[in-house]
């Protein structure tokens, strides 16, 4: 029987990006971050590639504001006739400014060992309880101010000004009351390593008093994959 290990954090910035898909060219932010970039993020801080994590809720610890953002891309999206004369594609989008969230997710065992890379193997191997050991590591990690890869805000650029462990200051902010989420991205490779890119959504999640839950069982949404 796998056993769930808590981990938490928190992850203040002055801008974030928390994608819509539907969006289109001029993509806009969800109020809140999606399930895959609250397990990126923890993910910065410690990659175990043999247990999985489960975002489970997040505080939203500021007003939610949106501003408009704009800047020039120059990557290999953009159309050949721009690529050939060098031109950059200007890009308009609706952010999330003076944002602090405080993450939550549960740690356990990846289920399908069989999917495994050999040096997760080898790891898994070595400790009756990976969980366990992620979440020391992981809270030591933090604590010292550690990272994988830096943690950002949804997008690169978005990097945090503060990120570590819970403080006592900050909390859930009561002026982000009730907004209702239709749809809202869950993952995008939904069955995990080296699959083909699989969208799933979370259906009809709410934020209250500025708290969001990923999974079925406090707010009533339902979800579809």
């Amino acid at each position: 029987m796998n056993v769930n290990y808590s981990i938490s954090m928190e992850i203040e910035g002055d801008t974030a990006m928390w994608t819509r898909p539907d969006s289109g060219d001029a993509p806009l932010s969800y109020p809140a971050p999606t399930y895959s970039a609250v397990k990126a993020i923890f993910e910065s801080i410690l990659w175990g590639p043999a247990v999985e994590i489960i975002p489970t809720m997040v505080d939203i610890c500021k007003p939610i504001q949106y501003h408009t953002y704009t800047t020039n891309y120059g990557g290999p999206l953009r159309s050949s006739t721009a690529i050939s004369k060098n031109n950059s594609f200007q890009l308009f989008a609706t952010v999330l400014i003076d944002v602090c969230y405080k993450l939550y997710a549960d740690v356990r065992p990846y289920s399908d060992k069989s999917a495994l890379p050999a040096s997760a193997v080898r790891w898994d191997n070595k400790t009756s309880s990976p969980g366990h050991a992620y979440q020391a590591i992981f809270n030591r990690r933090l604590k010292r101010g550690q990272c994988y890869s830096i943690p950002s805000l949804g997008w690169k650029e978005f990097t945090p000004s503060y990120f570590g462990m819970l403080r006592d200051s900050t909390m859930a902010c009561c002026h982000n009351n009730d907004i209702n989420i239709p749809s809202m991205l869950k993952n995008v490779f939904s069955d995990g390593y080296n699959t083909y890119v699989s969208y799933s959504f979370l259906q009809n999640k709410q934020i209250k008093n500025g708290r969001l839950y990923y999974h079925d069982g406090h707010d009533g949404g339902g979800e579809q994959i």
